[in-house]
């Protein structure tokens, strides 16, 4: 059972207003130009505010609707072409029979050719076509051709700086304008011309992940927006954290002054290029508690089950006045799921009803942040499953420890060291706090309470003992504390098995050491990673799969897949030296989230596998990521590791 976390089309969250507004706002005005941002910290929902309004435009005559995803293209060209290159692309694609639209992208492609080679000879550009050369022009060349062709100076020849001159000559010298102005100008002339010829009515581009991006890629992409501002039938939808963007503009501009009156030049550049700002709340106690509960009900049942759909629309019509909102109520799921409500949702409701709180103010009611939580308590139950000690491990009191190891990480590392210290699982202080908790600072006499200890300024009452004061000034601890169940009286090593942190080690204590550090140098550099699996080869197959999980999770946690996670090569030196952890490292492959990848993983994982069948079943994964279009980086690499391999073969 696994959330997904893509940007998804079914609105959960009331989103559906905003996207609602946005396909009127465009509909309202469609030959006038508009730029709208969708705005949001990370994980808000600003991605699936988008989908919906792309559903929304998908069918509708003259209307053409593209998806441009910057982050994708990271490091490959130019941005801003990559932009121009990508909208002329699906016009051509959406229109792929008539000559007309072909013959205005050439002219088109062109024209961003032109801006290319300009980048490409910098100064050069503008007096190439008009005679020889200066000596300092020379040198601009000869730079030029370096950048251009990937060389140093002592590996051009002649014949490399003569080629190049050649193109970029007959650039310039086949255009009909000399300056990026008139080519500007141009461009937008011509795109015009491209449209009618489309009959296309309206072109909306959905610009996503921009926040993702380097400063200089950010700031490409929206140069490349800008070029539309003034060109008719276009609109921009732009999803991505204001403050993200202000950011790259301050990097990318770090001469600029720090204001300009009350509002700052970064500031005033995203103003002017988004001319209708829309910002994506977060989440309320009420919403994040319907959340939580449709998340669950539909990683158990499904997104298309009816019993989900019922409770979505219950959902939704609760949360129109989210002032008056009642949840999701035993009688809703009732109606929804019918009477005999299967354990599963009666167990979202309860989970929910506990977490709620918490996970609102720990989270500021972002709902990616929700989503992980959730998926690494999902992925947490599943490797006690595994490992065959599901049935000791209750989803209440595991909600419960990961709130502490979410949001107070010392004092759940305390607990869990003492617990798993202990002879029967438990922890004497825990036992201590929830019972100083529960009596508000009047507990019953305990042994480990010094004697005739008061608390300070009211006679006759007993203080907290020793062993806790440091917990009871944190509020935080005395709310979690008073959460249900409570743990006094629980075995919690099978839960801090599939809880522990980065710190926390496998098995007993006497094991903590040495596992600990093997998980800590397989997460290091890749010499500590070859290291450390070689010290794995005399453990037991138990052990050796608990290392493999628990890098494995850590990796999941993790959010940042653009580039290779730490980790990755510690899974992969471990598989080596332990062939029978194959499949495992296939499933972790299978796990990761196509349209978060860079190119790393085909390289990575194709030359581990040594079993016929699971290498086969690997080539399976290879194809899926070089048939897939989501990721256009990932499919480039796959398609090369795969045209490698087809040579080899």
């Amino acid at each position: 059972m696994f959330i997904s976390d893509h940007e998804t089309a079914t609105d959960m969250l009331q989103y559906e207003a905003i996207a609602k507004t946005v396909v009127k706002l465009i509909e309202k005005s469609p030959g006038v130009p508009v730029t709208i941002g969708v705005h949001g910290d990370w994980g808000a929902g600003k991605s699936s505010v988008l989908k919906m309004t792309q559903a929304a435009f998908e069918g509708k005559d003259g209307v053409l609707c593209i998806w441009f995803n910057g982050w994708a293209f990271e490091g490959f060209e130019d941005a801003k072409t990559v932009v121009l290159e990508t909208i002329i692309d699906e016009i051509k694609r959406a229109r792929p029979k008539v000559q007309k639209v072909k013959d205005a992208a050439k002219k088109l492609f062109k024209r961003i050719d032109w801006l290319k080679a300009a980048k490409k000879a910098g100064g050069l550009a503008f007096t190439v076509a008009t005679g020889i050369p200066t000596f300092g022009q020379i040198g601009d060349l000869i730079g030029a051709a370096r950048s251009a062709l990937g060389k140093s100076a002592a590996d051009l020849t002649r014949e490399d700086i003569e080629g190049f001159a050649d193109e970029t000559t007959g650039l310039f010298k086949d255009a009909e304008e000399d300056s990026v102005p008139a080519h500007i100008h141009a461009f937008r002339k011509e795109f015009v011309e491209l449209l009618e010829a489309a009959e296309i009515k309206q072109l909306i581009v959905m610009v996503d992940d921009l926040d993702r991006c380097l400063p200089a890629t950010a700031i490409s992409t929206l140069e490349a927006i800008r070029l539309f501002l003034f060109v008719d039938r276009t609109a921009f939808v732009i999803g991505a954290d204001e403050m993200m963007i202000e950011y790259a503009v301050k990097e990318h501009f770090p001469d600029l002054p720090p204001s300009a009156g009350p509002v700052s030049y970064a500031r005033n550049y995203l103003e002017k290029l988004i001319q209708v700002p829309f910002r994506i709340p977060s989440l309320g106690v009420a919403e994040t508690r319907t959340y939580i509960t449709l998340l669950l009900v539909e990683a158990e049942y499904g997104a298309e089950s009816e019993g989900f759909k019922k409770l979505l629309n219950a959902a939704r019509e609760d949360m129109r006045r989210p002032w008056l909102s009642q949840g999701i109520t035993s009688r809703v799921m009732e109606e929804s799921m019918g009477k005999n409500v299967p354990q599963a949702s009666d167990q979202a409701m309860v989970l929910a009803a506990q977490l709620t709180t918490t996970l609102a103010e720990g989270t500021k009611g972002n709902p990616r942040q929700i989503k992980r939580f959730l998926n690494s308590m999902l992925l947490r139950k599943e490797i006690g499953e595994a490992r065959g000690f599901g049935g000791d491990i209750s989803m209440k009191i595991l909600g419960k420890l990961m709130l502490a190891e979410r949001f107070k990480a010392d004092f759940f590392e305390e607990v869990a060291r003492e617990a798993s210290a202990s002879h029967d699982g438990k922890s004497p202080r825990l036992k201590q706090l929830e019972e100083f908790v529960a009596t508000s600072g009047e507990p019953a006499p305990m042994e480990s309470t010094k004697p005739g200890t008061l608390l300070r300024g009211k006679p006759g009452k007993l203080s907290a003992p020793e062993e806790i004061e440091d917990w009871i000034k944190i509020d935080w601890i005395q709310t979690w504390a008073s959460i249900q169940p409570p743990l006094a009286s629980i075995d919690l090593r099978p839960y801090i098995f599939v809880t522990r942190d980065k710190r926390m080690s496998l098995g007993g204590a006497g094991a903590i050491s040495q596992l600990g550090q093997i998980v800590d140098d397989l997460m290091a550099t890749p010499l500590k990673a070859k290291t450390a699996a070689q010290r794995a080869r005399d453990l037991t197959a138990q052990a050796a799969k608990e290392l493999f999980d628990t890098v494995r999770l850590r990796i999941l946690e993790e959010d940042a897949f653009s580039t290779q996670p730490a980790g990755v090569v510690g899974l992969v030196e471990l598989v080596k030296v332990r062939p029978e952890l194959e499949r495992s490292l296939l499933e972790f492959a299978r796990e990761l989230s196509v349209d978060k990848l860079g190119a790393w993983p085909p390289a990575v994982f194709g030359n581990v596998f040594t079993d016929r069948a699971v290498q086969s079943e690997y080539q399976a994964v290879l194809k899926g990521w070089s048939d897939q279009t989501d990721n256009s980086t990932l499919k480039k690499a796959a398609g090369l590791i795969g045209q490698i391999k087809e040579k080899r073969g």
